[in-house]
């Protein structure tokens, strides 16, 4: 039997050989430090014997996909230790996840930080147990009456809900049993590092309709350094989480009886979204050829029923009003498309008008479950550079490019082009019930997008089921700091929905012409854009964007005159700027600059009043020295009319 390594040489055993005494053959240390294998590219327990000719790759800690089956070994540790000290407690599911892994169990209280810690310490001891993982399978009743007798519903749930040809294995580590497909580790002492992080309610099979479950988060190493680095990295994070930032700055504030979902944005907030508004309006009306709309909050629902929404979206709608009661039964717009539709028809347009494009910051509302929302991630109501333009078949190619480059233009001066990703979203072929137009239809416009993404040599993955109902789209993606994705901006195809509408355009012929229309925002969600804006410069922000760009500094109250005519002087050419007249010393009045991210400070007494200068401190370069007044206003205009992105010295560099 022959078995070809990564490295592409050979193995040769005379019978059937585990994995793990494969591993051994090759080094002694190889199979201490192995996690599981990989055969013929499936991940395999160590334990898997191998009976014929195949490719072997043996997996560490420093494999990802053998640091997974680390923390799903000690997501079974960590769900064994729950049940030695709380046994009534459930066991629901534990899988490894990007950082990290998670259990679900049911209980009526969630889990203390007290709990947490005594968890932790009851894994030590099963890690030090040494315990054997020993895999063995079931028959679907058997295994079925055996979960039963333990008392888990949720693993009787998930047998039940398992094909029936599909084998049902579990995993034995001492006394304690769970239901699981595997790989996972020969014993418990290969958990060597872990630290139990935080808990928090979960949905059982993520629907708001089920149980709610209590779920642990947690992550494990192999080593303590790696461990100490991720739970610094889990530090910086929550110096940069939107939620935490965001209050503690006076950017937005939730409050219970306004309702969840329903952000109040702070004045410092407010001046943030304003710039970005203002910016993206002058951008797209003045430099991208767009007319600018105006359009209702609500509408009827028969306009909803002729875009496709009405039986497409409706659930995620707030509808005002009882369909079978009431004569009209109005609804709050999820999206501005039929709205702008009915812009475009209001005059009758030929091809020379096309493109025509609109743009509009809608409010928008969304009944998103409550189990989604997340500071000003995921809101029912929102703010977004929403618009659709309108288009002759002839200029797909060239419009779907310019709304493209356009977003990338915004990314770039934002300075978040290298922290998105690119998705094409595409239909499922499946479930055609849910879209309109046929497989042509869908082939041809996905086919068009693919193409847009290529040309531009744009890395992209694409993704079944993800489109909207009438077209698919580019989606461009972000992380959080905790790494689930959002969408920020969307570029959709749509060569079905002027039919519903009754859209055309006269062309040269005199012929009515459907058009073809594109929906697109040029930065998206403006809360959300705040959010991502917030965890990416953890709030230290470009000084173009930021609510108060200078603190002017009188040393004493002598000053406070010279202090105003600054003030007045950076106000007069547009400059967010405030003047700090209490009577504490400049040291202390410093320090709060510094603590608030301000960009710029400047410090002014006897010498600067005299000579009509500023002392400037930056947080881009610390102490900048004097600078005439006039030398100052043209730097820092220059900085915010340009959006320069300043960056911030190293410390021993000022």
């Amino acid at each position: 039997m022959k078995v070809t390594l990564k490295d592409g040489s050979v193995k040769e055993f005379e019978s059937r050989v585990s994995v793990l005494d494969a591993a051994k053959s090759i080094s002694e240390g190889l199979a201490r430090a192995a996690c599981a294998g990989k055969v013929n590219g499936e991940v395999v327990d160590l334990r898997t014997e191998i009976s014929e000719d195949c490719e072997l790759e043996i997996l560490t800690a420093r494999d990802a996909e053998g640091l997974r089956v680390l923390r799903h070994t000690a997501s079974h540790v960590m769900a064994q230790a729950v049940k030695r000290l709380y046994p009534n407690a459930k066991l629901a599911i534990g899988p490894a996840i990007d950082d990290g892994f998670y259990y679900d169990f049911d209980r009526e209280e969630p889990f203390s930080a007290e709990e947490l810690s005594d968890i932790e310490k009851e894994m030590k001891k099963i890690v030090k147990e040494n315990l054997k993982l020993e895999r063995f399978e079931l028959p679907r009743e058997e295994a079925i009456k055996f979960m039963e007798e333990k008392e888990e519903p949720y693993k009787v749930e998930l047998i039940q809900d398992l094909p029936e040809d599909a084998v049902i294995s579990f995993y034995k580590q001492g006394d304690f049993v769970d239901l699981c497909a595997g790989p996972h580790l020969m014993s418990t002492k290969g958990v060597k590092a872990f630290k139990c992080i935080s808990s928090s309610m979960a949905y059982w099979r993520g629907d708001s309709n089920k149980a709610q479950l209590q779920r642990i988060y947690a992550t494990a190493y192999d080593n303590k350094d790696d461990l100490a680095a991720h739970m610094a990295h889990l530090e910086d994070i929550k110096k940069r989480d939107h939620n935490r930032l965001g209050r503690e700055m006076e950017l937005f504030a939730t409050v219970d009886v306004v309702g969840q979902g329903l952000p109040l944005m702070l004045p410092n907030g407010v001046k943030m979204i304003m710039k970005l508004q203002r910016w993206i309006e002058d951008l797209e009306d003045k430099e991208w050829g767009y007319v600018r709309t105006k359009t209702p909050l609500m509408a009827k629902s028969d306009l909803y029923k002729i875009s496709g929404h009405w039986d497409h979206y409706k659930d995620g709608m707030f509808v005002l009003g009882d369909e079978e009661k009431d004569k009209e039964v109005f609804a709050l717009r999820p999206m501005t498309c039929p709205f702008q539709y009915y812009v475009y028809k209001n005059s009758q347009k030929s091809y020379r008008d096309l493109p025509y494009r609109m743009g509009e910051t809608s409010t928008l509302f969304r009944n998103e479950d409550s189990g989604e929302m997340h500071g000003l991630t995921r809101v029912r109501q929102f703010t977004i550079s929403e618009g659709h333009n309108v288009i002759r078949p002839d200029q797909a190619e060239e419009e779907l490019q310019n709304c493209l480059n356009l977003a990338i233009y915004i990314l770039t001066t934002l300075g978040l082009q290298d922290d998105v990703t690119y998705r094409l979203s595409k239909w499922d072929p499946e479930n055609k019930a849910k879209y309109l137009g046929d497989e042509e239809y869908w082939e041809s416009t996905q086919g068009a997008l693919r193409q847009i993404l290529l040309e531009k040599g744009i890395n992209f993955t694409e993704a079944e089921g993800e489109a909207a109902f009438y077209g698919p789209k580019i989606d461009i993606q972000a992380k959080n700091v905790y790494g689930k994705e959002d969408t920020m901006i969307t570029i959709q195809l749509d060569c079905a929905i002027a039919e519903k509408f009754d859209m055309y355009y006269i062309d040269q012929n005199g012929a009515k012409v459907r058009p073809y229309i594109i929906h697109r925002t040029s930065l998206g969600c403006y809360e959300r854009t705040l959010a991502w804006l917030i965890e990416k410069y953890a709030g230290k922000f470009p000084t173009w964007l930021c609510p108060e760009q200078v603190r002017i500094l009188p040393i004493s109250e002598k000053y406070a005159d010279y202090a105003e005519k600054v003030r007045k002087e950076l106000a007069r050419n547009g400059v967010d700027v405030t003047v700090d007249n209490r009577s504490e010393k400049i040291g202390y009045k410093i320090r709060e600059a510094r603590l608030a991210r301000l960009p710029y400070m400047l410090v002014v007494g006897e010498k600067e009043a005299a000579e009509e200068k500023v002392s400037v401190r930056s947080r881009f370069a610390g102490d900048e020295g004097q600078k005439a007044l006039s030398e100052f206003v043209d730097q820092i205009c220059k900085e915010i009319r340009t959006k320069e992105i300043r960056e911030e010295l190293p410390q021993e560099e000022r």
